[in-house]
């Protein structure tokens, strides 16, 4: 009996710390209803006291002495990382980069509703969440133009939705970042202004890579690569 109860205590525990990482989307709005909200405001005065000077350093060794007048994320799905670049006098400057914690899918841009891939494209920001499931996050305007074409096109209903820059580090068709960087980019992208960013994923580096050809793929995938392509140019 003492043996039959040690695997059901294994086994719930197991469940728990398995409920805690994977289903953070189930019982994280619970929490939140408990714990209250938070507002964008109040995130900003915590983690500015943190990392503003931080990024008042490596702005300053850039030779930016105030808040870039834009913003550029280049992330690369086949490296996993995301560059940061900032407009400044009219010239674009490379800031820094971080690691992609976790990116599911595969190279490719995505399709539809829970294939679980990242999609592929030139996109914007359009909203903070302060109160994310993955700690903080940034909400990107997919499907964009282009994508609700294709799926127009290609007689797809429910091409996806919800994706976001977030902390945390799992990933079911998002960019997760962990939870120090993305307080890091929730500051400066909120000091910079979400109208004057710009994010740009692509499955490989295109200024130094050339688009490998994908098997299975829309038969539009050059086209996309190609505005990647011209739009990285604008970095160098």
């Amino acid at each position: 009996m003492n043996k039959l109860w040690l695997i059901i205590i294994s086994i719930g525990i197991l469940a728990i710390i398995t409920l805690y990482f994977f289903g953070r989307t189930l019982w994280h709005p619970y929490w939140i209803k408990i714990m209250g909200k938070q507002s964008v405001t109040e995130v900003i005065s915590k983690i500015s006291t943190k990392h503003d000077k931080y990024f008042r350093q490596i702005l300053n060794e850039k030779g930016i002495k105030n808040n870039p007048a834009d913003l550029a994320y280049l992330a690369f799905k086949d490296v996993d990382l995301l560059e940061v670049w900032g407009k400044s006098d009219g010239s674009w400057l490379h800031i820094t980069n971080y690691p992609i914690l976790k990116a599911s899918g595969e190279l490719g841009p995505k399709l539809q509703e829970g294939d679980r891939q990242v999609p592929e494209g030139l996109y914007k920001i359009i909203g903070f969440n302060p109160n994310s499931a993955f700690h903080l996050s940034m909400k990107l305007n997919y499907p964009n133009k282009f994508d609700s074409e294709k799926a127009k096109l290609e007689g797809r209903s429910k091409p996806g939705s919800n994706i976001f820059i977030h902390g945390k580090e799992s990933s079911i068709g998002c960019l997760a970042m962990g939870d120090e960087v993305i307080e890091k980019l929730f500051l400066l992208s909120h000091s910079v202004g979400i109208q004057n960013i710009q994010v740009i994923i692509a499955p490989t580096d295109f200024r130094k890579n050339k688009p490998k050809h994908l098997i299975n793929k829309p038969s539009w995938t050059p086209e996309l690569y190609a505005n990647i392509e011209q739009k990285l140019q604008e970095f160098k």
